[in-house]
């Protein structure tokens, strides 16, 4: 796959797409509920966000059910990864990066709470 780096970089640029990013890393796959849960944002703003790192290549997205599932995408070349895992480890620490992260661990009913992390 070939990148643009401007539009990896545009895709990094906004805090609830990097937020995004950052949850689906650690996780390996989250639908749009869980995503939402995790973030405290409304689902059409993340439905549109999600849409834009899909466009830009970062991430898949599969249909089960009523559910759509993202992930980031296993074609990223290693200069995407190694951007993602030094930005993301960057701010791994910081809010509100671990307030998402606590919100995700919290939720009931999860929709993938059958599947184990790294979204096997």
């Amino acid at each position: 796959m070939n990148m643009i780096p401007e539009a990896v970089f545009r895709a990094l640029s906004d805090g609830t797409r990097l937020r995004c990013l950052a949850l689906l890393l650690g996780e390996g796959e989250l639908c749009v509920y869980e995503l939402t849960h995790a973030l405290g944002v409304p689902q059409p703003k993340v439905s549109r966000h999600l849409a834009q790192l899909r466009d830009s290549g970062l991430v898949n997205d599969k249909r089960r059910g009523q559910w759509v599932y993202y992930r980031i995408s296993g074609a990223l070349p290693d200069w995407v990864r190694s951007v993602l895992s030094a930005s993301l480890e960057a701010v791994s620490g910081d809010s509100p990066y671990t307030e998402d992260r606590k919100r995700l661990a919290g939720m009931e009913d999860r929709p993938g709470a059958h599947r184990t992390a790294r979204g096997q």
